[in-house]
């Protein structure tokens, strides 16, 4: 959920995974400034959501002094099934962000990043599956993964649903009534049916 009520975001996925916490590993990765994870960052921008893979729901992906250099780049939104640490100073960076939960704990003890740009899985409980370049849809509600092949389409479906639902419901406040007349719908749309004959009175083809 976002880490506070109204955030929003929008974006294309860049991707990072965290591992848990080897030494022969934490050896081998590039450390510092080339590290996978600030690879990451340096991805990312108005138009970017970065994607963290956590290895637990509650374990930090981050906290101020990492996700400052979000804020300075601007970035479109942070999104991790683990949780995230200064919950105040990341709201004071204006991003929106979406995590399991908030923590007082450290990450490095238990996670260290891996992989920029790989393909992975987000959610703790039912998992799916996040590439570089998906797109990555947020609100109130939760967070959607589109997979970029099917972004354009799924617009155009969510996009046509969402002007008939306004219909509907501009409808049933100048006429209230069960909205069972005209919803649920699922295409196609009878031509004969009230939903129909509404779509028809507005010029709305479907």
């Amino acid at each position: 959920r976002g880490l506070k009520p109204g955030q929003k975001c929008k974006g294309r996925a860049i991707t990072l995974r965290m591992v848990p916490q080897r030494p022969d590993i934490a050896a081998d990765k590039p450390a510092g400034e080339i590290s996978p994870e600030y690879e990451a960052f340096e991805l990312c921008g108005p138009k970017e959501v970065l994607c963290i893979s956590s290895v637990g729901p509650w374990e930090s992906v981050g906290g101020d002094i990492k996700f400052l250099r979000l804020k300075q780049l601007g970035l479109g939104g942070l999104v991790t099934d683990g949780s995230v640490r200064d919950t105040d100073e990341i709201l004071s960076y204006g991003f929106p962000c979406f995590s399991h939960s908030t923590t007082a704990k450290q990450g490095p003890a238990a996670m260290q990043p891996w992989e920029c740009n790989g393909v992975i899985e987000l959610g703790q409980t039912n998992p799916v599956v996040v590439r570089p370049g998906d797109a990555i849809i947020g609100d109130q509600d939760g967070v959607v993964v589109v997979p970029a092949a099917a972004a354009e389409k799924v617009y155009e479906i969510a996009h046509f649903r969402e002007t008939v639902e306004g219909i509907i419901k501009e409808e049933l406040v100048k006429n209230p009534g069960p909205p069972g007349k005209y919803y649920p719908f699922k295409p196609p749309i009878k031509p004969e049916s009230p939903l129909g004959k509404l779509l028809d009175s507005k010029g709305i083809k479907y």
